[in-house]
């Protein structure tokens, strides 16, 4: 894995961090509605087993993963990644909504960079 500052690193997890707690809200609401939460759970969990890796990597917290867990999971953070780019090309320079979605799409490159590693 690429090596990073540690600024990029705690930028990197906060990220993931808040991105983990939204989509765990966001489950709650939908299960309290009776919506369709398989998208959101699947996202969440993908979300953690990118965030675990990473602290494993930078953090030394060791963690254990099956290998289709991290295949999904890197799977499913890819798919996010055309959202935020999209997200991304609307927002002007110098917003927070930019440097938010710059700050998740470099976490999210980064969790999948580390999934790779732990394929290889």
């Amino acid at each position: 894995m690429k090596i990073v500052s540690q600024q990029v690193q705690e930028l990197s997890i906060a990220s993931l961090e808040s991105t983990y707690m939204k989509l765990s809200n966001a489950y709650e609401s939908m299960t309290e509605k009776g919506s369709n939460t398989t998208l959101v759970l699947k996202r969440r969990d993908a979300i953690k087993v990118g965030l675990d890796s990473l602290r494993d990597v930078w953090w030394d917290e060791k963690i254990f993963c099956e290998e289709e867990a991290i295949l999904q999971s890197k799977d499913i953070l890819q798919s996010m990644i055309p959202s935020i780019e999209k997200q991304l090309a609307k927002v002007g320079d110098g917003s927070p909504q930019k440097t938010l979605n710059m700050r998740r799409l470099t976490a999210l490159e980064l969790a999948i960079e580390s999934l790779e590693d732990r394929l290889n």
